[in-house]
This record gives structure tokens, C-alpha cells and sequence, in this order.
């Protein structure tokens, strides 16, 4: 059997490349599909076995690595090059433009969606507020494009024969938007990457990519009005700048950090604050399974992740009053560390990987 995996793009290791990796785990003759590929080569090796990707014509326009998503107007046009038609088994990892390939009725199509179109959909709005142009008339056509993308990405759906979602949450969506079911498959984290630390230090963490929708500045907004309690912020992105800007002193920026660093500070930190409505949320998962407990916005992905009260504590609202209140009553609980561990062992990667492997054999039996 000839098998693609498809995936959006390939230039951090994030959690979609995690499943990626465990993909990999299960079936090792995948010929690869993306967008674009900027890996570094030590995430080439962890998340694709040192593999080659085939990509498009974005991979060569100047600035694409970048910034690939200012392309996005050719996102469809590019995907839907890719010529697949000798290939058995497509299996495309999508929260953007993967899950649009063209496919025909004799070849299987499963698509892992970690979310529908973010920026063609729930997000549209948060996504054209985060651009700085102030030409209207750009900001118009880039809605233009939006919109356009959304009527693709509700056709291109059709090229699916079975979608796996990464969260209830995300199968709502998927309901919702396209009309479609799926099945829930938790993604995989690497639990036994990640140890108990009973001796906390008195700081708070925060780690993502600096991005609009990932909600760092509103984290920073809230420990601003907190000066006795430090927190302390990994990550890098376009948002960076401003929020060094407005972070006061308490409040460290350590920009990127390594893995086996990242998980020391995971580790000692009194808490992890996660400010996102996510998909999911591997990042929770793996400050649970160092018996960190977890500040979150009680919505999206972490309410089928964090216990409240048990492995962490949910706010209602997405502002910084909201945060500071959970903070204050975050401090009035004593936690189980071992507890909080115990709750993210049941995502572990072995389940994942068995979970999917079942899922596709099953349908590759219905096919033949």
C-alpha cells in the first residue's frame, strides 16, 4: 500500500508536528507533503526520521520562510498541485490547508484536524484586528480573501472520507462548520519525557509562540497588576516586542528555550497559566505530568484536560481581573502533585499511537 502524510507546513515543533512524529512511529514508508519545510535539522530528525518533504511553489517565494502566511491567497492553488493519484492511503494533518488535497474514490483519505480554518472561521475577526496595515483598502481585500478561503475550505472538506478530531471541542467544530462527524482521538504526549518536581520555586510560567490568539499579553496584563508574584514567559513570535514592552518587572522574558531547559522551568513552576482558548493543549498536558497544576480560561480543549480544583483551576473570563482572581484562589489550595501527574499519564504517546493505528487498519479494511 503507497501511503502520503500530508501536513500544512513544516518550520517549528509544535504540537501538530508531535503527532506527526508518533504517525512516523506507527508507519515508517510515508512519502511527505507540505506546504513549505524550514525544519531545522534536528527537528527533521525528531519529527520526521530525517525524511524529505515535497513541497510547493511557496516554499520559493521570497520571505516565505519568514513570513509563509502572508501567502495565504495561494494556499488552495498550491495544495491542490500536489499530484496524490497513485497513492492508496492519504493521511493529512490539518488545522489549515492539508486536509484539501485532491483525492479520488479509490484512495482512502483520513484527516487528523486539529482545528477547521482558524483564521477563515472563529477567528476571522481577532485575525484582521492583529494586522497592522492600515491601508483599507488592503484590510479589505485581505477579507476578501478570508471569505474566499472559507468557501473553499467548506468544499475541500468533500475530499475527506473520515475525519479523527484532537478534542471534543474540535469535533464540534467540525460538526458545526462542516456538517461532518469524527472521532476523537487524543493527540500523544511524551509523558515519560517529564518527571515530578515536589520542591515548586515561587513562580508562575507561561510558555507558546507570541501570537495574538495564544493570549500572552493578557497574562502579562494581569501579573502587571500583581508585582510581588514573578512570572516567567518562553516563547518567541511577532508579538514579542510588544509584549516586552509592557511587561513590568516582575515579569521575565526568556524568548526560546530548548526543550530539556523548558522543562526544568515547567517543572519548578508553582503553576502554568494558559490564557488560549485551545484546541487542546498538549503544553498543559506535559506542566501536569511534571505535577505542575494548570491556571487556565475555562474553555476550548483544557476543560477535557485539567480537573478544576484537582490538577488545576479554570477562569471564566478572558481578562485580567479574571486571572488575578484565579490566582488568588489557586493559592488557597494545596495540591496533589502525584495527582495532577496521574491525570495527564492517560494521554500518553503508546495510546495515541494504538488508538490510531486501530482507526486506520479498521478503515482500510471497510475500503477493501
Amino acid at each position: 500500500m503507497k501511503k502520503a502524510l500530508i501536513h500544512d507546513w513544516y518550520y517549528v515543533n509544535g504540537g501538530a508536528e508531535k503527532v506527526i512524529h508518533s504517525i512516523n512511529n506507527i508507519w515508517n514508508d510515508f512519502d511527505h507533503f507540505a506546504l513549505i519545510d524550514f525544519l531545522s535539522e534536528e527537528d527533521r530528525d525528531f519529527i520526521l526520521k530525517g525524511a524529505k518533504v515535497n513541497t510547493t511553489f511557496i516554499q520559493n517565494l521570497p520571505t516565505a520562510k519568514k513570513d509563509h502566511r502572508k501567502f495565504l491567497q495561494f494556499f488552495p492553488y498550491a495544495i491542490e498541485r500536489f499530484d496524490l493519484k497513485d497513492y492508496d492511503l492519504i493521511i493529512s494533518s490539518s488545522s489549515s490547508i492539508a486536509k484539501g488535497v485532491k483525492t479520488n474514490k479509490n484512495q482512502l483519505h483520513i484527516c487528523y484536524c486539529h482545528s477547521p480554518m482558524r483564521y477563515a472561521w472563529d477567528l476571522q475577526d481577532q485575525y484582521l484586528e492583529g494586522l497592522k496595515f492600515k491601508n483599507i483598502i488592503l484590510k479589505k481585500y485581505i477579507k476578501w480573501v478570508l471569505n474566499r478561503m472559507r468557501k473553499w475550505d467548506l468544499e475541500s472538506n468533500k475530499n475527506v472520507d473520515y475525519f479523527v478530531a484532537n478534542s471534543n471541542y474540535i469535533a464540534e467544530r467540525i460538526k458545526r462548520i462542516y456538517k461532518r462527524e469524527s472521532t476523537v482521538i487524543y493527540p500523544p504526549v511524551d509523558i515519560e519525557k517529564f518527571h515530578i518536581e515536589n520542591n515548586k520555586e515561587e513562580y508562575y510560567l507561561a510558555a507558546s509562540r507570541l501570537v495574538q490568539y495564544k493570549k500572552i499579553g493578557l497574562i502579562v496584563e494581569a501579573f502587571n497588576k500583581m508585582p510581588e508574584k514573578k512570572l516567567i514567559i518562553i516563547g518567541d513570535g511577532p508579538e514579542m516586542n510588544r509584549i516586552r514592552k509592557s511587561a513590568n518587572k516582575n515579569i521575565q522574558l526568556l524568548g526560546f528555550v530548548p526543550d530539556k531547559k523548558m522543562t526544568k522551568y515547567m517543572q519548578k513552576a508553582k503553576a502554568f497559566v494558559f490564557a488560549a482558548e485551545e484546541d487542546f493543549g498538549i503544553i498543559s498536558v506535559e506542566a501536569q505530568a511534571c505535577g505542575t497544576p494548570v491556571i487556565a480560561y475555562n474553555k476550548g480543549g483544557s476543560t477535557e484536560i485539567i480537573n478544576n480544583n484537582e490538577t488545576g483551576i479554570f477562569f471564566n473570563e478572558q481578562n485580567p481581573e479574571a486571572i488575578i482572581d484565579s490566582v488568588t484562589k489557586f493559592e488557597a489550595i494545596n495540591f496533589d502533585f502525584e495527582k495532577i501527574r496521574k491525570n495527564a499519564v492517560r494521554f500518553n504517546k503508546k495510546r495515541f499511537e494504538e488508538e490510531f493505528q486501530s482507526f486506520v487498519e479498521d478503515k482500510i479494511l471497510k475500503k477493501h
